[in-house]
């Protein structure tokens, strides 16, 4: 069964505790006035103008609004909007951003992206959320930070809120309006991997993020980056003025509060993770993050920042589709001009149709002409013809309503001509079915015997003294038999086969309940052999000879 795609009915009030809102209050998130608006009564989320819908666990792991180019060019690609996007993957993305700039010394870049990551949907069998239905993934085959995400953020679906998505003239395209109920569409770009030219690209990159999680004595780990970003106060996802290998410190112009206590660093990295309390916190980082005080080398700030800009992944899919536009435009004027050759055609063919009308009378003439002398010829053949009137008259009558016959009554000929018609098309229907019918079924019983070409031969093969249903059924209740002895061979159980035969002396009671008791077991071999089994199987005893 397809999984249910929870949509709309997923939304629900927002519960945002005092606690929240202190904590947001704390890390600088509502500063500037009017950058969240709590929801008040609404169960449905209905932001204003210039405001998107967003999470407190979103926002506490790096997010706030204007939003980073890189994040607007991954929704752009990927076709989503903020809401459909887990906590941990929020969370990816702000530690990649912090992982380039602050220790490769480059932009985010869409290559560098695709090498390390891809999307996968977020739910069970069952159910298929909308609300973080979108899990960003780690490709199995890389090798990459260990984050300690948590195995799931309790309740973060229910503390949603409005965050003003301002749009400023350095950024060229802005996310999606809000849409709750859109379903999230697959894509291709889901899975897209590096091209071997961006491979190549990026190689060194990729080297270095191995020296950075292997050097000994200066490992790093996603906590470390995820703890740098939380004690700077800096949001990676937000659009900055300075990228954080010039962040300045104290007075940097994009940070949004002042540094955290100890104790309360400590407790939202926990927050975040999966670490318990008898799990250290970093206090700072094994290799020093780039900054004002520490300087990107020339030679690397110049590959590097030619890497970053290389590759803007989002813009490359506008610009495919201007060009699909463009394709899309010439095909239309190439429409409209077969539209205009169609007219033409359409007027030519008004012509023609003048003289087969012309045809048409000429026709009915000489079918009129034919009609009468017909109608003399069977004039001698009265009694016949009244004969078949007494026998028919009730069903021509019926029939002549349905086909709008003229005056069924008086024209004998019309009468006896539609009978004919009308008995010969359903009689011909009706071996024409039937012969299809007994063709699909033919296969199946005469497996190696050649199909007669006749319909009569054909409806032979099926009319033999032996019953070619029971021969099926007890092939199948054969296979199923042989089947199930495989099945319990393969569990390793020892069974006395020759007492499992002797099942005369077992009362129906008896099998109809071990019959219920099997199907739980039942169900799940079906299913690992690919079978829906149906609603309400019978539990009578096989037919066996």
């Amino acid at each position: 069964m397809a999984a249910q795609d929870l949509g709309a009915s997923e939304w629900e009030r927002s519960k945002i505790s005092n606690q929240d809102i202190n904590l947001m209050k704390k890390l600088g998130l509502m500063k500037k006035k009017d950058a969240l608006i709590f929801p008040s009564e609404e169960s449905y989320p209905s932001p204003p103008m210039e405001y998107r819908v967003s999470f407190v666990d979103h926002l506490i792991r790096g997010l706030s609004a204007p939003i980073h180019d890189f994040l607007r060019g991954l929704l752009f690609v990927y076709g989503l909007q903020l809401h459909q996007l887990t906590p941990n993957s929020i969370l990816h993305v702000s530690i990649i951003i912090t992982l380039c700039e602050c220790f490769l010394g480059t932009q985010p870049n869409w290559a560098l992206w695709k090498r390390i990551f891809c999307l996968r949907r977020n739910g069970s069998h069952n159910i298929a959320y909308n609300i973080g239905g979108v899990v960003i993934c780690v490709r199995p085959d890389v090798e990459y930070f260990d984050v300690k995400f948590p195995d799931s953020v309790q309740g973060w679906r229910r503390r949603w809120l409005y965050v003003r998505e301002e749009c400023p003239d350095s950024l060229e395209y802005n996310i999606a309006p809000f849409d709750g109920s859109a379903k999230i569409l697959r894509r291709r770009s889901w899975d897209a991997e590096a091209t071997e030219e961006e491979k190549t690209a990026t190689e060194a990159l990729m080297k270095r993020i191995h020296e950075l999680q292997n050097t000994r004595g200066k490992e790093l780990s996603g906590i470390q980056i995820t703890a740098y970003f939380l004690r700077i106060r800096v949001q990676p996802l937000q659009a900055r003025k300075n990228p954080l290998w010039m962040y300045a410190g104290d007075k940097d112009v994009d940070r949004l509060s002042k540094d955290l206590s100890v104790k309360d660093l400590e407790k939202l990295v926990r927050k975040i993770s999966s670490l318990s309390k008898k799990d250290t916190i970093p206090t700072s980082c094994r290799v020093e993050p780039y900054s004002g005080v520490n300087a990107l080398p020339k030679p690397l700030m110049k590959e590097f920042i030619r890497l970053g800009t290389q590759f803007i992944g989002y813009r490359d899919h506008a610009n495919n589709l201007k060009e699909a536009l463009a394709i899309a435009n010439k095909r239309a004027d190439d429409l409209a001009f077969e539209l205009e050759k169609s007219e033409k055609a359409r007027e030519k063919a008004e012509l023609e149709a003048a003289s087969v009308e012309s045809l048409r009378k000429r026709l009915h003439e000489a079918e009129t002409a034919l009609s009468e002398h017909t109608t003399q010829q069977l004039a001698r053949e009265g009694d016949i013809i009244a004969r078949l009137e007494s026998q028919n008259r009730r069903f021509v009558r019926k029939m002549s309503q349905e086909f709008e016959l003229e005056e069924p009554d008086d024209d004998r000929l019309l009468d006896t001509l539609s009978l004919l018609e009308i008995y010969g098309d359903e009689v011909r229907r009706n071996i024409s079915d039937a012969k299809a019918a007994f063709s699909r079924l033919f296969p199946y019983f005469f497996p190696k015997t050649e199909q007669p070409d006749t319909f009569a031969a054909l409806t032979k093969c099926f009319i033999p003294k032996e019953d070619l249903g029971l021969a099926l059924r007890q092939e199948n209740l054969k296979i199923g038999v042989e089947g199930t002895i495989a099945l319990v061979a393969e569990s390793q159980q020892s069974v006395d086969w020759a007492r499992v035969g002797e099942v005369k002396k077992m009362e129906t009671k008896r099998w109809q309940s071990l019959i219920k008791a099997a199907k739980p077991n039942s169900k799940k071999i079906l299913s690992f052999l690919g079978y829906k089994p149906a609603p309400s199987p019978s539990s009578t005893k096989p037919e066996v000879k």
